[in-house]
């Protein structure tokens, strides 16, 4: 599991005051995403010491006295002792959320003769009860999303994911978490074999407040905000941005995607061009204007204000940055490698920055400095693909805040994206709304994130005719993800070779 998905599971089963301490390590970034990952991810010893310090502190809050009598549904009939029925009962109930499907009468034996011989020894009940789904929480079955496959009955031959596989993948495709009870009593009935109960069960994820986890998750994963972790500013330089600035500066470019995509139900598009976004004091000290009350406030930006579109906003120009100063590659090159899909090869070992780093010769403005490398044959490649865009956010400095000189020089943020021409961050919002390769890499990145996969070779049909139905609903995410999880495409196993035939919109 990420640690959104784990958290939120914890969340949903056991309500959102019961406090998480483990941090999961990031998986490996592949086919530029991190869900793709997940799936050669590996576990150190230090790690699974974690997983089980973690499963005793949730555990012993699910039953500590202030939450037993809403999380535990029957009352032993002495709470020194061991209750096999009561134990059960609890165990059956949420073993089946934990691991996904229901427990085998095996694995139910064991964990009521488990719970029993803990209580006994530990002469309590609910201690007993504790030292069990702490074992639970840190087992396999809850920790890694394993997806079973089944003999396929309508396909002799070939094999299936089973009705839970399905439910889980919907459910952390839409939610960021863990199948709730209606999802698992679907794939217990054999719903999720058939389209009309698949198709019911998406418009009810669709339509869930939960759906908004979802799309930060993926987006959180496309732009790899990830990164935020790691982000670190000169406090000489840059003394407005403060740790709480960069926690700040991520959930403002997350509110901003959400409230668009799943609130307002937008033309994913207009996430380049829009004004609307959401500020707090810090973030408005950084964005140079009058602070906001307390806590989160709607904002939108002036129409003579250059800071247009989710590109434009303290989050992305700020990660995609420096500590001590901005950076146009660093922008340019990760517009084309998470919002075109277009990979930026890595720079030659042996590649000479002084003239760049050197603020203080000449060459003034980055633009100016980056002319060296634009015009060097080793480099001209890449900077010729990134710098143009990059530089058009140079009125954005290394912690986001605007300006319109560096040092002494003017700054021109003019540039091309593709041919297209501009002289502005919002000119670059504008090229990047129209910019077909925008939305194409959206059908393709998501897909490969609700399924776990890079796209196959023989899937391209398939996915041309998904950006054809994505462009007829008026760019709108959520269409999207219904129409992707309503294709047998979808149920289809990360290893399995794939070969689709696109479905008529």
């Amino acid at each position: 599991m990420s640690q959104d998905e784990y958290t939120y599971a914890i969340s949903d089963l056991f309500g959102p005051d019961v406090a998480v301490t483990l941090t999961v390590p990031r998986a490996p970034r592949v086919g530029g995403l991190l869900a793709v990952g997940t799936g050669v991810a590996s576990v150190t010893p230090s790690m699974v010491e974690l997983i089980h310090r973690n499963s005793h502190l949730v555990a012993d809050q699910v039953v500590d006295v202030s939450r037993r009598e809403f999380l535990v549904p029957c009352k032993p009939v002495a709470v020194n002792a061991a209750d096999a029925a009561c134990a059960d009962k609890f165990l059956t109930t949420v073993g089946r959320r934990l691991f996904r499907r229901s427990l085998s009468e095996a694995e139910r034996a064991s964990m009521v003769m488990i719970a029993g011989e803990s209580a006994e020894r530990l002469k309590d009940f609910y201690a007993g009860l504790s030292f069990t789904l702490a074992g639970m929480i840190s087992s396999p079955q809850f920790m890694f999303l394993k997806e079973i496959r089944e003999p396929d009955p309508h396909s002799p031959g070939r094999m299936r994911l089973t009705g839970y596989a399905k439910a889980q993948r919907l459910s952390l495709f839409f939610w960021d978490s863990v199948p709730d009870e209606q999802l698992l009593r679907a794939a217990e009935n054999g719903d999720l074999h058939t389209a009309r109960g698949v198709a019911q069960q998406v418009d009810r994820l669709v339509m869930s407040p939960r759906l908004e986890r979802g799309v930060r998750a993926f987006f959180s994963d496309m732009l790899a905000f990830e990164t935020f972790a790691d982000v670190a500013k000169d406090a000489v330089i840059y003394p407005a941005f403060t740790q709480a600035a960069v926690a700040e500066a991520k959930e403002q470019a997350l509110r901003m995607i959400s409230n668009h995509i799943v609130a307002e139900r937008g033309d994913y598009r207009d996430l380049f061009t829009s004004r609307k976004t959401f500020l707090t004091p810090s973030l408005a000290i950084l964005m140079g204007i009058a602070a906001p009350a307390p806590g989160w406030s709607k904002y939108e930006v002036p129409q003579d204000s250059q800071r247009v579109g989710l590109l434009s906003q303290v989050g992305f120009t700020s990660l995609y940055a420096h500590p001590g100063r901005s950076s146009p590659t660093r922008r340019g090159k990760a517009i084309r490698e998470l919002v075109l899909c277009q990979k930026v090869p890595d720079p030659p070992a042996n590649v000479d920055f002084s003239g760049f780093e050197d603020t203080r010769g000449k060459m003034n403005t980055a633009r100016d400095r980056l002319t060296a490398h634009a015009t060097n044959p080793v480099c001209a490649g890449c900077h010729k693909i990134t710098d143009p865009m990059g530089l058009a956010l140079e009125n954005f400095d290394g912690a986001g805040q605007f300006r319109t000189t560096e040092g002494d020089a003017a700054i021109d943020p003019s540039g091309t994206l593709d041919g297209i021409a501009f002289n502005t961050p919002a000119g670059l919002g504008k090229a990047l709304h129209d910019s077909p390769a925008v939305t194409s890499c959206l059908v393709s990145r998501l897909y490969s994130f609700a399924v776990g996969k890079a796209p196959g070779v023989n899937e391209k049909d398939y996915l041309e005719k998904l950006k054809a139905q994505f462009a007829n609903a008026g760019y709108r995410v959520p269409d999207l993800m219904r129409m992707i999880s309503n294709d047998d495409a979808f149920f289809r196993s990360a290893s399995e070779p794939t070969t689709v035939t696109a479905k008529a919109p």
